[in-house]
C-alpha cells in the first residue's frame, strides 16, 4: 500500500544561506519525489541530506521528530526539523498512524518510555527497552509497536541489528507491507536495501535519482570486499 504519494520541496520558500541542509545539490535542484512503491529506500553519503528528508516527513507527519510516534512528548537537545517546513506531502487516502525511529536518538526514546511507567512496556516486548540489548531494543519495537495499515520512517535501523536480525526483519517488513504498511528508510545496509521490488533513491545523484539495487555503491563495494577481502587493502 502506498498512502504518501508525492513529497514536494518548496524551493522557493528556502532561506537565502549556504548553511546546511539548503546547500545540497541533491535537495537544490530537486522538485518532488512520487513514490509507487510500498517500501523506499534513501540512500547516499552521510551529509547527503537523505536523514533530513526523513526527519522532514517525520515532522509533517505529526511524528516525534527524535523518534516516536504522534503520541510521544519528550525534550531531546536538537530534535527539530530543518527542512521540516519547506516540503509539502500528498496523500492519497492520508494516514496517521506510525511510527519514526531515528537510531541516533533511540537512547531518549527508551528513557522517555521508562517515564510513561511500566504499563507502556507491552507495546515493546513487556519489559524496558533499556533492559533489553540494543539489537533486541530495536526488535522489541518493530515486533510490539508496528502494525499494518501505517507509515513507518526509519533511519539507519541496521544500526542495532546484526547480519542475521537484518534478513529478520525484511521478513518481518513483507509480513507488515502484506497488511497494508509503507516503509521509508534511509540506510547503508546492502541486506536491507535488497528487498524486492523496492525504489532505491540515490541522494548522491543531483537530483536525486532512482537507482538499481546492484548499481548502488553498497551492494558493489560490499560484493568486491567479499569476493576478496584478503586483497581488498591491496587496490588502488
Amino acid at each position: 500500500m502506498v498512502y504518501l504519494r508525492t513529497i514536494k520541496l518548496l524551493r522557493e520558500k528556502f532561506p537565502n544561506t549556504k548553511e546546511y541542509p539548503f546547500h545540497l545539490p541533491s535537495l537544490r535542484k530537486l522538485e518532488e519525489i512520487e513514490l509507487a512503491s510500498s517500501v523506499t529506500f534513501f540512500v547516499g553519503e552521510n551529509g547527503s541530506g537523505k536523514s533530513t528528508l526523513l526527519e522532514s516527513i517525520a515532522y509533517q507527519c505529526g511524528f516525534h521528530t527524535a523518534g516516536g510516534s504522534r503520541h510521544n512528548f519528550y525534550e531531546v537537545h536538537r530534535s527539530e526539523a530543518i527542512l521540516g517546513d519547506y516540503i509539502r506531502l500528498s496523500w492519497l487516502p492520508k494516514i496517521t498512524n506510525g511510527f519514526f525511529l531515528r537510531a541516533e536518538s533511540f537512547y531518549q526514546f527508551a528513557s522517555h518510555i521508562d517515564e510513561m511507567g511500566p504499563k507502556s512496556y507491552h507495546h515493546y516486548g513487556g519489559r524496558s527497552l533499556h533492559e533489553q540489548s540494543h539489537g533486541e531494543s530495536f526488535f522489541s519495537l518493530f515486533a510490539n509497536r508496528f502494525n499494518g495499515r501505517g507509515i513507518y520512517l526509519l533511519d539507519e535501523p541496521e544500526a542495532a541489528l546484526s547480519p542475521k536480525r537484518q534478513i529478520a526483519f525484511l521478513y518481518m517488513m513483507r509480513d507488515l507491507v502484506e497488511e497494508g504498511a509503507q516503509f521509508i528508510i534511509a540506510s547503508h545496509s546492502p541486506i536491507l536495501l535488497g528487498y524486492p521490488g523496492a525504489t532505491i533513491l540515490n541522494f548522491d545523484e543531483s537530483p536525486v535519482q532512482e537507482v538499481n539495487y546492484r548499481d548502488t555503491e553498497h551492494y558493489q563495494l560490499t560484493r568486491r570486499f567479499l569476493e576478496k577481502p584478503d586483497l581488498f587493502l591491496d587496490e588502488k
